[in-house]
């Protein structure tokens, strides 16, 4: 794009032909067509050469033919007012509050199965520790709660988590934009849930609720990234897998009544402390830059 004038940028004419022809980038096509939603002048110059291709006869014809067989409106005429009868006939989603219809419409894990896994394991938390007595109830939640935002990653992007997948992926907003956007809302829900609950449950000698976060932010950024190299699902069984491993590794030789203290023991190895959270700080930050340098590679993921 090319600075017009103090007011912003507009989209030059070299670039509408290049959009018009196809050989515009995908981030640059993606950029593009988010400004001509806010700029008339230079949706203008796009539609111009895009009608100055040879698809845009094609186009012409298919929008001729379809104004020919719709049904003519009065251009004076004025939409009806919308009744109280009509909205109450609107989706339920339409009257839900803001946050809850972007993390509903955010992704296909807020609207599934993993969503109830989420709720299950910590209403099941909460029986354990508050009903049921378990003092231990929280670190047996810190043992599992970072493998969740991983599930909910490789349930939110490919083609056996979205049927239309096939279409976003070639979308300019498709890609890793995608794959971020139903990251941030599997996050939203599972990080302040499962932190709220690990505040609520007893936990003698475990970690603190939110000793939690950084690891399940730097698996997350982990599976997206390793996602570039193996698709969404064989990652997340990657980093799932190899977090379960470390933490469950001393558990095998533990006496029969010490292995929730063998578990707790090892969770304070993994979490506790700065130099723990130190590490995991790091291994969020390189895996969000390797998620940067394999961008190009989302345009291509594995279609299984």
């Amino acid at each position: 794009m090319t600075k017009h004038d103090a007011s912003g940028w507009h989209v030059a004419g070299t670039l509408a032909a290049r959009y018009a022809d196809g050989t515009l980038p995908e981030s640059d096509a993606w950029s593009l067509e988010k400004h001509v939603e806010r700029c008339a002048g230079c949706a203008a110059r796009v539609s111009g050469a895009v009608r100055a291709t040879a698809a845009g006869a094609v186009l012409g014809d298919v929008r001729a033919a379809v104004l020919a067989a719709g049904p003519a409106v009065a251009p004076t005429s004025a939409p009806a007012p919308v009744t109280a009868p009509l909205r109450a006939t609107r989706p339920r989603s339409s009257r839900l509050p803001r946050l809850a219809r972007l993390l509903w419409a955010a992704g296909p894990a807020v609207r599934g199965a993993w969503l109830t896994a989420v709720l299950g394991v910590a209403v099941g938390a909460m029986l354990l520790g508050l009903g049921g007595g378990f003092t231990q109830a929280r670190v047996v939640l810190l043992a599992i709660a970072p493998v969740l935002p991983v599930a909910g990653v490789a349930l939110s992007y490919g083609p056996h988590a979205d049927p239309l997948y096939e279409i976003t992926a070639a979308t300019p907003g498709g890609g890793l934009r995608l794959a971020l956007t139903r990251t941030a809302a599997v996050l939203a829900v599972s990080l302040p849930l499962l932190t709220l609950t690990g505040l609520l449950l007893p936990g003698s000698g475990a970690p603190a609720a939110a000793a939690w976060l950084l690891p399940g932010l730097a698996l997350s950024l982990a599976t997206l990234a390793l996602a570039s190299f193996t698709g969404c699902r064989t990652a997340a069984g990657v980093t799932a897998g190899g977090w379960l491993c470390a933490v469950l590794a001393p558990l095998p030789g533990a006496p029969a009544g010490e292995v929730t203290h063998q578990l707790a023991e090892q969770l304070s190895r993994c979490l506790d402390g700065a130099v723990a959270q130190g590490a995991w700080a790091a291994a969020a930050v390189l895996g969000g830059a390797l998620l940067a340098v394999r961008r190009p590679a989302y345009d291509r993921l594995p279609r299984r």
